[in-house]
């Protein structure tokens, strides 16, 4: 249903599971787990997966923590985009990725559940792209000291929320691994 002209595929995005950002995540192994399920799906599917690398003071360009987490392998093939800002889209080569292989649909998976994906999330429906959230696929670290819910109510009211999102020509929805489809018209 995208608004994008053009654009019947769908794309796996994984975005910043590295390893200072997963390091204190709730559900870190499980999450990671499910991430290789969808990538090796993806890649059965001949479906694009399209990696998001974040850096910033915390996480400088080049050093342990801002490395990908070794359990997930890119191929040299499927793209990497550098990031700065919580939107993926926001200066970055993410929609020129997208457009190249007719790209209308987004299946989100990654961290962080309150920050990069929420972001992105709203960043891509308002591109005019389908944008589904997979459940047990996103994770968080605590910020509960800083007023924050806990890690496990980020995640469930993510879940909630981007189940009913829609706007006219394109929808959002959150599914679990198990149910992940990359059809097009499937909600899944």
């Amino acid at each position: 249903m995208t608004t994008l002209p053009d654009r019947p595929n769908t794309a796996l995005l994984v975005i910043d599971v590295q390893n200072g950002v997963v390091a204190g995540a709730l559900h870190r192994d499980s999450v990671i787990a499910n991430i290789n399920t969808l990538v090796d799906k993806a890649r059965a599917e001949d479906v694009p997966v399209i990696w998001v690398q974040h850096s910033d003071e915390g996480l400088e360009r080049g050093s342990e923590r801002w490395q990908y987490v070794p359990e997930l392998v890119r191929l040299d093939a499927e793209p990497l985009v550098h990031k700065h800002y919580g939107d993926s889209f926001e200066d970055t080569v993410l929609e020129e990725a997208l457009a190249e292989r007719g790209v209308g649909r987004l299946v989100v998976t990654g961290a962080q559940t309150d920050a990069c994906i929420r972001s992105t999330l709203h960043g891509a429906f308002v591109r005019g792209y389908d944008v589904t959230l997979v459940g047990d696929a996103h994770t968080t670290e605590d910020l509960t000291e800083y007023g924050a819910p806990t890690p496990q109510q980020v995640i469930t009211h993510a879940n909630l929320y981007w189940k009913w999102q829609s706007a006219p020509g394109r929808r959002g929805g959150t599914v679990d691994t198990a149910d992940v489809t990359f059809i097009s018209d499937d909600a899944g």
